[in-house]
């Protein structure tokens, strides 16, 4: 049998002859290369970092354009180092997965070192700061999802851990946004050093939030006294620190069962996929799909590894901006959200089943060709009706990519605003344009409400994905009944006209009672949904 540590790997034939591709490059000379002068350090140690990012450095590592890998640290879930990190030397197995049934496989050996980040693992918080006083670090990357940005609850007020962490200091953060904010003002003690921090998380103007999440908590450090307020000019100052923005996609879906099958089969042992605690599905190989896209503001005031050679796209922050939108507001954000809305309740497994049925691919064509369409201002490095119909026509549609709505549907509270309300917002700014207008946008929305209510269109209970807001948004449904559309009266206006979800009130763009009316649709007995469905898109 074929064991994944990093002496095993050597092993070439062996692995080659169970058809899986070997790094080509000197791993030892690697991990002592990045130990001594690391130049990337990213923050948030799962699938799509695994799967993709990873992958990138690896192949400058190939081709002899770096000799240095990639520091993985996770701030969130602790036993992604404990139980997939460590026990296999920080190495994984990407499974690339075509439409035609084919897959490839590599094995992915460009991390150097995975560590937990925080304060509480003393000897990997010591190393991380040891790794952020070094002049030759030039970036710190993010994939901590768009929840890991935020510092505000939905009423606006901050964050209970966050409020502690501006009391208390840099000495101890507790919160993801806390932790980097303590790490820069490392690095600025120690020389005033440059640095690129590089969200690569799928939101609009990631680099922005994090930079705001970033400064509201140094500045209330320095409010208090607790740091220099030099220390504010230099997070600023982008001659020293850089926050660029980022467009990145790629589906990296929860490791499946039949890969892990598929690499056991091969002769390949300990591949059982884990779930945390904190209901990360995770294993020691990555199934991913073969398209990927990343964007990337060319901004880094410490330099950059040549990553253009391996396919990014570097350009200016408008393009990024225009891409990004393109991609999370319209081409293909929106679209799997409305599959995770409707295929929860529905009852469907996966995305790809999901695209046979015939009322939901309509859905999502009309969502992307023809509301989301009008607004999108092409950006030049990517078109997007091209991209829409790879989406739409390969992508979603790849039987082999086994995605989940349940797991599309996680965090749906957090992606609202940024997939359907910039959309919304765009109609209300163009003279030419009605948000009032808006169907299947507004449809979508009303399904997200029904979802909440935890009962699929046949009525049968069904557990709701992890979400922030799901005690705060709960409550409101607890009188609504389905069958009795009436008493739904008055009762999601909180909801609808709250601006922290849509980025604006719902309500005075002519979209609040509409939506009202779709749920009440949605709401009127049995099948009600796909009733409704039928009704807008038959």
């Amino acid at each position: 049998m074929l064991t994944l540590n990093k002496e095993n790997i050597k092993n070439r034939e062996q692995w080659e002859k169970a058809g899986v591709a070997v790094p080509k490059f000197d791993l030892d000379k690697m991990i002592s290369k990045t130990k001594e002068e690391p130049i990337w350090v990213h923050f948030g140690a799962g699938n799509i970092f695994r799967g993709f990012i990873a992958v990138l450095q690896q192949q400058l590592l190939e081709e002899g354009l770096s000799d240095k890998g990639i520091i993985a640290a996770e701030t969130f879930d602790f036993e992604i180092i404990d139980k997939i990190y460590d026990p296999y030397d920080n190495i994984g197995i990407l499974v690339i997965l075509y439409p035609d049934g084919s897959f490839s496989k590599k094995i992915v050996a460009s991390i150097a070192e995975g560590l937990v980040g925080d304060p509480s693992r003393t000897e990997d918080w010591e190393r991380l700061k040891e790794i952020f006083a070094k002049p030759s670090l030039q970036m710190a990357s993010f994939t901590i999802t768009e929840k890991g940005y935020n510092i505000n609850l939905l009423s606006g007020d901050i964050m209970p851990d966050v409020k502690k962490d501006m009391e208390n200091g840099p000495a101890n953060p507790t919160h993801a946004m806390s932790k980097v904010a303590a790490l820069a003002y490392h690095r600025y003690k120690n020389g005033k050093l440059p640095i690129a921090f590089v969200s690569m998380d799928n939101c609009a103007e990631n680099g922005k939030r994090l930079s705001t999440s970033v400064n509201a908590i140094a500045k209330a450090w320095a409010d208090r006294g607790l740091v220099e307020k030099e220390f504010i000019d230099y997070l600023n100052d982008e001659k020293y620190v850089a926050f660029p923005w980022t467009m990145i996609d790629k589906i990296t879906p929860r490791p499946a069962e039949e890969i892990k099958k598929v690499l056991t089969d091969a002769g390949i042992e300990n591949m059982d996929i884990v779930r945390t605690n904190k209901n990360t599905y995770i294993a020691p190989f990555i199934n991913a799909e073969g398209p990927q896209y990343l964007v990337v503001e060319d901004k880094f005031p410490n330099g950059r590894p040549p990553l253009e050679k391996a396919g990014v796209i570097f350009t200016d922050r408008n393009t990024v901006d225009r891409v990004e939108k393109m991609k999370v507001g319209t081409c293909l954000n929106p679209l799997h959200t409305a599959l995770a809305i409707f295929g929860c309740l529905l009852d469907y497994k996966t995305i790809a089943e999901e695209m046979k049925d015939d009322l939901l691919r309509k859905l999502v064509e009309k969502i992307g060709f023809v509301e989301g369409m009008p607004v999108v201002i092409n950006p030049g490095v990517i078109d997007p009706v091209a991209f829409a119909k790879e989406v739409i026509e390969v992508r979603l549609p790849n039987p082999y990519i086994p995605d989940t709505p349940q797991r599309i549907a996680t965090d749906t509270s957090q992606k609202l605003r940024i997939r359907f309300g910039q959309t919304i917002k765009a109609y209300q700014e163009r003279p030419d344009l009605d948000p009032a207008s808006l169907k299947y946008i507004p449809l979508v929305i009303a399904g997200w409400l029904r979802y909440l209510m935890g009962v699929n269109d046949a009525g049968e209970e069904m557990t709701l994905s992890p979400d922030p807001m799901l005690e705060t948004l709960k409550p409101h449904f607890a009188d609504i009944k389905i069958g009795h559309p009436e008493t739904a009266e008055g009762k999601l206006k909180p909801i609808l006209s709250n601006t922290e979800l849509f980025g604006l009130n719902l309500y005075e763009v002519g979209l609040g009672e509409k939506i009202e009316g779709y749920f009440k649709e949605m709401i009127a007995g049995k099948h009600a949904v796909r009733s409704t469905l039928q009704k807008y898109l038959g």
